[in-house]
Order: structure tokens, then sequence, then C-alpha cells
């Protein structure tokens, strides 16, 4: 059986992903690039400094990358956080692994104001023993540092830990580290492209995985 859970928080934890979609989707035109809501929603389980890249050229990052980013981040805040919220059984999940004896570990890369805030709205912050935000590692997911500075703060080994995430670049990067990866689908990627990208199982949701914990890898 492992020894900690890892999970992701928008489209794994919290019902996020179209509502982050949104503010990059008017960032971008906000800025002048003709970018779709559908083409900014796939790219979300990305941090900017994977994201704005796949839109933006070199120069147009020198220019501007930095400010769309802020421009971003404020609108997501004032119009777009007040509607997030958790998905079912979210912090019933968490105290299920917890009561398996698992540590409960958050892999965000989100900014460290934006994480409290986070843990607050899944109602988990009694629940999780560590996590991280964006000031804990260089780069972001598919890349494995996300992972690497988790299992440092744990201090184990990758294959004592099992992950859970909504995207392909979440089990890219936990197999990176060695990470076994459970997939769920609330973030929109489809059952195959999460088992393409290295996931050992797929769930709906927390609500499922909370139901069938005793079949899952967490406790296994």
């Amino acid at each position: 059986m492992p020894k900690a859970a890892i999970f992701d928080l928008d489209g794994t934890l919290l019902d996020s992903v179209d509502l982050h979609a949104l503010a990059w989707q008017e960032a971008m035109v906000e800025f002048g690039h003709d970018v779709t809501f559908e083409q900014a929603r796939s790219q979300i389980g990305k941090d900017r400094d994977k994201l704005i890249p796949v839109f933006l050229s070199e120069a147009e990052q020198r220019d501007h990358g930095k400010t769309l980013d802020e421009w971003r981040r404020k609108r997501f805040k004032s119009a777009y956080l007040p509607l997030v919220r958790p998905f079912s059984a979210v912090p019933d999940l968490l105290r299920r692994a917890r009561g398996a004896g698992l540590r409960i570990a958050i892999a965000s890369s989100a900014k460290k104001d934006e994480l409290e805030k986070y843990l607050v709205i899944a109602g988990i912050v009694d629940l999780v023993d560590v996590a991280t935000s964006s000031e804990d590692f260089d780069e972001s997911k598919p890349v494995a540092d996300i992972f690497d500075v988790v299992l440092e703060k744990l201090g184990i080994e990758g294959g004592a830990a099992v992950a859970i995430g909504d995207t392909p670049y979440d089990a890219i990067a936990a197999g990176k580290a060695g990470i076994p990866t459970i997939g769920v689908l609330y973030g929109g990627f489809t059952k195959s492209s999460l088992r393409e990208a290295g996931c050992v199982e797929v769930y709906p949701g927390p609500s499922t995985l909370y139901a069938r914990f005793d079949d899952t890898a967490l406790a296994k």
C-alpha cells in the first residue's frame, strides 16, 4: 500500500478548469491574440511558463507575456475565483485516505496566497500534510519538478506515492518522478488520453474514488 496520495487541485478537487480557461482566453484576446475558449481549455493543467508559449511567439512573450499573465491573474481573482467550488465528496475522500494511513499532499502551481484560498474553498485545510506553490519549483508540469519537491517534502520515493490528476500533464510529470497516477475525468480530457499519458486507473471524479476506495491504487 502506498504511503502518500498527491492530489492536483484544479479539475481534480476543484471545479475550476472552465473558469481558468475563460480567464486565459479573455487575457489572450485583450492582448490581441485570436485564441478560442476551446484552445485555452486544452492547455489548462499547464502553468503559465508552459501555456503562454503555446500562443505567443518569443518576441511577443518578451514584449507583453508578463503583463498578459498579470492581467489574467487579476481577472480570475475578481470575476472567477468567487465561483470556484469543490467537487462532491472531496473532504470525505481525503479523510478516507488519511484513515487508511496515507499522508496527503497537494501538488499545486498556484501562487501561495491563491493556494491557501483554494484549500479553504475545498474544505481541506486541516487534511493536508504537504503542499506546493509556484514558489517551490522552477518548471511546471509536464516537467517533474513539482512532484520531485512534494516527494522531498514527504521524505519518500516516487514508488511509495500515488498521484491523482485530471490531465495528461499530471500523469506525464508524475511518471517522470516514478509516481503512478490515477486519472479523473472532470478536467475534460478523455479516458484514452489519460491512459496514453500513463494513468494506471481512471475514474469519473472524487466521489467515485471515495466510493470505490478499496478497489483503487490508493489501497493496494
